[in-house]
């Protein structure tokens, strides 16, 4: 096997950083709000304004600055995650705080969708989705190791070590993107050639398919604490080591995503979306037996983050001279589809169908998820017949 480049070890450390600093705080708020004596509420508004964060700062900022080298770019990002997390550590206010939550949040977008362009641009074609992939490692090795071990250090010296260290964390990053990343021009069609990807049905489609396919993973892993606890019946002191078992499944999947795609980017998805749909339908099952509900875990980690590297390489095959700006929109649909699995899996839940309401709102959504990813292939195999020339790489998509 081919060695990837080195330049997807910078963009995986920088990725494990801001994946690192988007979780932790989960497992940090009653620190946190004991130190602004406010409620744990009040406080987990620190996670709501990132998201938000994230799904405003990914298209605005990767509009705003097409024409830059990438490299720059990048690290201009990197820069602005280290003074977010550096305004987090010092904060003498819970507003301050928050101000620094954002200014975190405005670049995780940004640079998840012009690094997926980057990491696309060093490796040959037949490697891109694995290339991706091996970058998205970062965002889930943070599950693995930088959360638990981010939550117990902020546990056991004070909230503010936690944002220390990951400014430290962002720095390393900083210093391995100067060093390692080559220098890459900018878009060479600027803000209006980028838009025009836009214009193609591809593109929303592949918005819609990630959207619903990966949205129905957060349905079910927001409530998986509560899921685990009250109908598997761990404690509460398991849920660390449930979290890791869900994390290396996430690790995994991405590698194996990224590999599938590379042999059939559409055929890829739609195995991956049914082998989901499939697992989240099973959970809602196994949930009743710790045994199942730990080995479903593991399989909805898998199943969930494998969809990762083909639905952003999807994008960026429908837009293949104007990627950055239609990258960070896929970004955003994560992060859209993220906000709409939970909210939907918590009216269920509010409704009074219980902890394990979830897993069928992720059914539902994965199946809406594969339902349009096989309208779209329909639609690109139907333009092909009809000798319409299809957008994108040389690589089929269609299966």
């Amino acid at each position: 096997m081919k060695r990837m480049p080195l330049a997807l070890v910078a963009l995986a450390v920088s990725a494990f950083g801001i994946g690192t600093t988007e979780f932790v705080i989960a497992g940090l708020l009653p620190e946190v709000a004991a130190t602004f004596d406010t409620s744990v509420p009040t406080a987990g508004l620190l996670i709501s304004i990132y998201a938000l964060g994230v799904a405003i700062g990914a298209p605005i900022i990767t509009a705003a600055t097409t024409r830059l080298p990438r490299k720059t770019v990048l690290m201009s990002l990197m820069g602005l995650f280290i003074a977010g997390n550096l305004v987090s550590a010092i904060a003498p206010t819970y507003a301050v705080l928050m101000v620094g939550r954002v200014l975190a949040a405005l670049c995780h977008g940004a640079f998840f969708g012009i690094g997926a362009v980057v990491a696309a641009s060093v490796v040959a074609p037949e490697r891109r989705a694995q290339a991706i992939a091996l970058m998205f490692t970062g965002l889930t090795l943070a599950n693995v190791l930088g959360v638990p071990f981010g939550t117990l250090l902020g546990q056991q010296l004070g909230w503010r070590s936690t944002f220390w260290a990951v400014t430290g964390l962002g720095v390393i990053a900083m210093i391995g993107l100067l060093a390692l990343v080559p220098r890459q021009p900018g878009s060479t069609v600027g803000l209006r050639g980028e838009l025009v990807a836009f214009r193609r049905r591809g593109v929303w489609l592949a918005f819609a398919i990630t959207a619903l396919g990966y949205g129905g993973v957060f349905a079910s892993f927001t409530f998986v604490a509560p899921m685990m606890t009250e109908v598997a019946g761990f404690s509460d002191g398991a849920i660390t080591a449930l979290l890791i078992v869900f994390g290396v499944g996430l690790v995994l999947g991405n590698l194996y995503g990224g590999r599938l795609a590379d042999r059939g980017l559409m055929p890829a998805i739609h195995r991956i979306l049914t082998g989901l749909l499939v697992v989240s339908i099973v959970f809602a099952f196994t949930i009743h037996s710790q045994v199942g509900a730990v080995i479903t875990l593991f399989a909805f980690g898998f199943a969930g983050f494998a969809t990762v590297p083909p639905l952003q390489s999807l994008v960026m095959h429908h837009a293949p001279e104007s990627p950055t700006l239609a990258s960070a929109g896929n970004i955003a649909a994560f992060n859209l589809g993220n906000a709409i699995g939970a909210w939907l899996a918590g009216l269920a839940i509010g409704a009074g169908l219980g902890y394990t309401a979830p897993n069928w709102v992720a059914a539902g959504m994965v199946a809406a998820g594969l339902g349009v990813a096989i309208l779209a292939s329909r639609l690109e195999a139907r333009d092909a017949r009809r000798g319409v020339v299809a957008v994108g790489t040389a690589r089929p998509v269609a299966g």
